[in-house]
């Protein structure tokens, strides 16, 4: 018997006919173990934050750290013009301002089903973007407002007045517009904080409007603007599950 044939017949005694339920069992159990062993990989919260960080744009933040830089310039050789510090209100507006497309970049893109399907709900999504914006906000505010007390003798109670109060406002306009069901777009705020500010320079500009206006009543409406802040931007995280991408048609995505 040559080798050919010695081959062929181990072949016909090695012949294993498939059992396909024991395949398909075989793959089942496959399956549920990888899903089991996935599942108990949760991911961290601080490895959360580090991935959100990792999607921030950080332009927004170079570019707010640039708007402190220049107003900082700017004040610096003229310490003695009242109404240059009265313009500290412009520039507030603006520093809320450049947070905008950050903060409607998942409508713009229409991304929200897709963080909505994921491990973290879309609540816990915002809310991280929203913290890690808020600490670097304070962090670059707390810095400005440090420098200016200290080289440009400003005190605490201008700095509340004329940056503090109308950038709380401004972050109002914005948050309370983000929160909205409706389909608003990032220029309807980006026009209404505009707007807001128009309004600010022409109280600041009537000097006898504004030196009627002590600072107690300055510091209770601080007070009730960074209260309505806190309030609007619970409601943009807790209702921000109901705002999905609507069709053409009107449907909503819900």
């Amino acid at each position: 018997m040559n080798l050919d044939n010695q081959m062929e017949i181990y072949k016909k005694r090695t012949d294993i006919m498939p059992d396909e339920d024991r395949i398909r069992q075989t793959i089942e159990a496959s399956m549920a173990s990888f899903l089991r062993s996935e599942s108990e990989k949760i991911l961290p919260y601080h490895s959360f934050l580090c991935i959100q960080f990792r999607l921030i744009r950080k332009r927004w933040w170079a570019l707010q750290t640039g708007v402190l830089a220049l107003v900082w310039a700017a004040l610096l050789p003229a310490q003695d013009n009242p109404y240059l510090y009265r313009s500290l209100g412009l520039a507030a507006t603006l520093f809320v301002i450049l947070i905008i497309p950050e903060l409607w970049k998942n409508r713009a893109n229409c991304c929200m089903e897709i963080e909505g399907s994921t491990y973290y709900a879309l609540r816990q999504i915002y809310s991280a973007r929203m913290l890690l914006f808020g600490i670097t906000d304070i962090l670059l505010i707390t810095l400005f407002c440090c420098m200016a007390a200290v080289s440009l003798r400003i005190s605490l109670t201008e700095l509340l007045i004329q940056f503090i109060f109308p950038m709380t406002v401004t972050a109002c306009i914005c948050f309370g517009i983000f929160g909205s069901r409706n389909q608003v777009n990032e220029s309807t705020a980006l026009g209404l904080s505009i707007l807001w500010s128009a309004l600010w320079w022409c109280i600041l500009m009537d000097e006898e409007l504004y030196s009627a206006i002590t600072v107690p009543v300055w510091m209770i409406l601080l007070g009730m603007a960074i209260l309505f802040l806190i309030i609007i931007v619970c409601r943009s995280i807790r209702q921000c599950d109901d705002i999905w991408e609507v069709n053409a048609d009107g449907i909503e995505n819900v």
